[in-house]
């Protein structure tokens, strides 16, 4: 891949908000459900592994903090959507 530039990344503090992470889990849930349903378990896994195409997942998602925190938010929020449907998905986040 070919270097083209460089980013700054603070870190932030807090939490999103409730709103914020209820969206989240129903978007996510959404989106992850229509890709199994399209493309399959190994296809998720393996663009959820791609750390450009996580951190496009969480920003259509709404997570607007562009850096510190989408890990934690957007795995929260896919655990809460995802765990519940597990049995339809075979995806459950630990």
């Amino acid at each position: 891949m070919r270097r083209s530039g460089t980013a700054d990344l603070p870190l932030h503090r807090g939490t999103i908000p409730p709103w914020l992470a209820e969206r989240m889990t129903k978007l996510g849930t959404a989106i992850v459900t229509a890709l199994v349903s399209e493309f399959g378990k190994d296809e998720f896994l393996s663009r959820i592994s791609d750390p450009f195409w996580f951190q496009s997942l969480g920003c259509v998602m709404g997570m607007d903090w562009h850096s510190s925190g989408i890990t934690t938010s957007v795995m929260g929020a896919l655990k809460r959507g995802l765990n519940p449907i597990f049995h339809d998905l075979g995806i459950y986040i630990c």
